[in-house]
């Protein structure tokens, strides 16, 4: 049985469980369930602190682990990403209040404060520059205003939280963080895995695409599927009426409006974009 980590709590659990869900696994029903065997798939859910996961994975006592880029980085066990998974997108940045630096050069002698100390001592040796990491759980961006640090470096989604503490970001980002799925580095995939990955990857690319359905002219197919052109090829099939035909293809969602304002300039008819389930590619 394929034994898998999954966030217990925090900005990753629930999209995980999401997924997870879309793809046909059986999901907990109670906060206080921490471990779900799903029979029927092959399949014990583990629910744990999402820093520790890829530690338990890494150690070989799990097959399979979901979490974030940054947390599998800053741990340094030895796991590797498989997988990304496309959500809890962030981008992990230095701050500061403004005018105390400008580039990660300018940190040379300061003290940084984080939750990241390998990821940021990293980074900082990769640039040469030779700085203080102070490690601190949550809430960094008071570490300044203690005078604990001159910079924080953290986890970036919006920035409101900094710009409402009067913070400015500075420097290239230090890394882009997602939900990814990890296993022991090294690790041969077997079946079960694979299956698993390519489950996750099938609702990846459903909620990447949508299906396009519309009527037009034979003699405009040319014109419309050049704004259609499928993943491999669009479907085309002849209608009862004589001289027209039904053009299906997967199209990228966030340019399906876009892509329906320009089949209508062609000249197709009864244009629909559909939402897909799950799919295999």
């Amino acid at each position: 049985m394929l034994r898998i980590a999954i966030p217990n709590k925090g900005s990753l659990s629930e999209p995980a469980t999401a997924m997870l869900h879309e793809a046909g696994y059986r999901q907990r029903t109670s906060g206080k369930e921490l471990v779900i065997t799903d029979e029927e798939n092959g399949v014990e859910f583990f629910h744990l602190r999402p820093r520790d996961i890829a530690v338990y994975v890494g150690s070989g006592k799990l097959d399979i682990g979901i979490t974030g880029r940054d947390l599998l980085m800053d741990c340094a066990a030895p796991a590797e990403e498989v997988l990304p998974l496309g959500f809890s997108r962030s981008v992990f940045r230095f701050a500061a209040d403004p005018g105390t630096a400008s580039s990660v050069e300018d940190l040379r002698g300061m003290t940084i404060a984080t939750s990241y100390p390998t990821v940021v001592a990293k980074h900082l040796s990769d640039h040469g520059v030779d700085a203080s990491v102070v490690r601190l759980e949550g809430a960094v961006e008071t570490s300044l205003q203690l005078g604990v640090a001159q910079a924080i470096a953290d986890v970036v989604e919006t920035g409101a939280t900094l710009r409402h503490l009067g913070l400015v970001t500075f420097g290239d980002p230090i890394m882009e963080s997602e939900g990814v799925v990890v296993r022991p580095a090294g690790a041969k995939s077997n079946e079960a895995a694979q299956r698993f990955l390519r489950r996750l990857q099938s609702v990846r690319v459903a909620r990447t695409y949508v299906m396009i359905d519309y009527d037009i002219r034979a003699e405009d197919v040319e014109a419309a599927v050049k704004f259609t052109p499928g993943l491999e090829s669009p479907t085309v099939s002849p209608l009862h009426r004589a001289g027209w035909v039904a053009v299906r293809a997967m199209v990228e969602a966030d340019r399906a409006q876009q892509i329906m304002d320009q089949l209508e300039d062609v000249g197709a008819h009864a244009i629909l974009a559909t939402r897909i389930h799950a799919c295999r590619v």
